[in-house]
């Protein structure tokens, strides 16, 4: 996908191509490449997990002794 978006776009200047890469590796690929130390999941994927997690312990009422 990258190669289509530098291939096919005519930047005016370095800056321009730089800033463009940039807001595709983190506007597009990291948020969706697995990573090993998630367990291979996506970034996104690992927060929705968690948040879930998260809810669900604090929606479990406390135990008493």
């Amino acid at each position: 996908m990258i190669h289509r978006l530098i291939d096919r776009t005519r930047f005016i200047s370095r800056m321009d191509a730089q800033r463009e890469v940039f807001s595709y590796i983190e506007g597009f690929y990291n948020p969706w490449r697995r990573h090993s130390a998630n367990g291979r999941l996506s970034p996104v994927e690992y927060e929705r997990r968690h948040t879930q997690r998260a809810r669900n312990d604090s929606a479990e009422p406390a135990e008493t002794t």
